[in-house]
Order: C-alpha cells, then sequence, then structure tokens
C-alpha cells in the first residue's frame, strides 16, 4: 500500500509538473512525458498486483497446512460423533438386554421358589393325627373327597383306590380307606365296601373312624339281606367300641334287626 501511494503521489506531481511546463516544452514533449507517466503508472499498478498476489499466495500457502487440519478435526469429530452414537445405542441395547436378563432371573426364581413350596411338606392335622403330606398327595387326596362330597361315588372309588396304591404310608391311608368303603356303598359295591372297611379295621384299631367303618359294614350286609352276619358285626362293635357313638347306633339296630 506504502508504494501504491508513492506512485500516485509522483504521478501527480509529473502532472503538475507537466501542465505548469507545458507552455515551456512543445507539445511532442508533453505528449511524450504523459506517455510515460502512463507507462510508469501501469508498471507501478502491475508490480503492486504482483505483491499483493504473491502476498495471497504466501498467505494461502501458509494456510494450507492450517486449512488440512481444519478439515482432519472436523472429520475426526464427525468420525467421534459417530462413534459416541454408536456406543450409545449399543449401551441402551446393553441396558435393555440387562432389564431382560433381571426380569428372566426374576422370573425365574419366583418359578423356583414356587417350585420349591410345591416340593415341601405340609403339615396336615387329620382324624386326631398330625402328619407331613406332600403337595402333591395333598391335591389327589383332597381331589378324590371332593368327587365323593359331589355323589360322583365312582370317580371317587377310583381315585381313592389310585391315592393308595401311590401313596401306601401315607398319613392319610387309615382315613383314605375309610371314604374309599364310603363311596364303594354309594356306587353298592357292598362286597368291595367291606373289604375297605375291615382293611382299616386291620390297620388301624385305634383309628377315631373305627368304629363308625365296623357300623359301616353291618350296613352293607344288611343290604346284602345277610342279616346273621350283620347282627354278629353289630355285637361286634358294641363289644369293642362300647362307648363310640356307631356303638349306641349299633344297638338301636341290632334291637330293630331281633
Amino acid at each position: 500500500m506504502a508504494v501504491a501511494h508513492r506512485w500516485a503521489l509522483a504521478a501527480v506531481l509529473a502532472l503538475a509538473s507537466t501542465a505548469g511546463s507545458a507552455q515551456i516544452f512543445p507539445d511532442n514533449e508533453a505528449r511524450r512525458a504523459i506517455v510515460e507517466l502512463r507507462e510508469r503508472l501501469a508498471r507501478s499498478e502491475e508490480q503492486l498486483n504482483a505483491q499483493i498476489a504473491a502476498q495471497n499466495q504466501a498467505q494461502n500457502q501458509a494456510l494450507e497446512p492450517l486449512r488440512r487440519s481444519l478439515l482432519d478435526l472436523n472429520a475426526q469429530l464427525e468420525s467421534l460423533r459417530g462413534e459416541l452414537a454408536r456406543l450409545r445405542g449399543q449401551n441402551e441395547q446393553l441396558a435393555r438386554d440387562v432389564a431382560e436378563l433381571q426380569r428372566r432371573q426374576k422370573d425365574i426364581a419366583q418359578g423356583v421358589d414356587e417350585r420349591m413350596r410345591k416340593l415341601e411338606p405340609t403339615k396336615v392335622t387329620l382324624d386326631g393325627k398330625e402328619f407331613l403330606v406332600d403337595t402333591e398327595e395333598k391335591r389327589q387326596y383332597d381331589e378324590a373327597l371332593t368327587l365323593l362330597r359331589g355323589g360322583d361315588f365312582t370317580g371317587a372309588a377310583n381315585a381313592l383306590t389310585a391315592f393308595g396304591r401311590r401313596w401306601p404310608a401315607s398319613g392319610y391311608a387309615d382315613t383314605a380307606r375309610f371314604w374309599l368303603g364310603n363311596a364303594l356303598y354309594g356306587k353298592r359295591d357292598y362286597v368291595q365296601a367291606i373289604a375297605a372297611f375291615r382293611a382299616l379295621l386291620a390297620a388301624a384299631p385305634d383309628h377315631p373312624r373305627a368304629p363308625e367303618a365296623l357300623l359301616a359294614v353291618a350296613n352293607c350286609q344288611i343290604e346284602m339281606k345277610d342279616t346273621r352276619a350283620a347282627r354278629a358285626t353289630l355285637a361286634e362293635l358294641i363289644r369293642v367300641y362300647p362307648r363310640s357313638e356307631a356303638a349306641q347306633a349299633g344297638r338301636d339296630r341290632l334291637a330293630a334287626l331281633k
């Protein structure tokens, strides 16, 4: 810029000098001076433009590494942003996977607890006796009695027979024999009913339902028109369990048979 100002000042002075001496020099010399001035101005302008171009080129060359560095940094930044987005997506997926695994673990733990509870013995009190039973054992016994209470004597008899085979040492066994006899009595299978009641008396003569079982045997014999056997059974009931309610009913029944 300083060079440009100097050339411009020189041009003005030259013009002024030329104008002041226009009357002194001939026209040819004036024209020649003007042409030379114009040429100097043109050369000055070219030199100025060349200097500016050189400066711009130098600046561009100096800035080019910086531009490349900025481009590289932008590329790295975009790459990092993409990687961050990918990692965020993976993190969200991992969080979902962890939540799903935790839910499954909870479900599995609950299922194991439920199965363990099913396998754990249950304390039961029945006919004055306390004992432990498996969950499945209790379920089958309860289902059999539900059939009996509903009047399905055949279904109850089958269920109680199957129960006795599967759980021969069950705490329910003696009471199950009593109810099996009742189910068989309900379906009018008196012979098998007597066998069931006698099985209870043989296995547990002190069972709270033993007197009822003996009275039921007599009832089966009466239904079978075997009066002699019924009287003998009632006499046995009165002799073995004299203070039971069944014995009192047996006395009334025995009196009615005479």
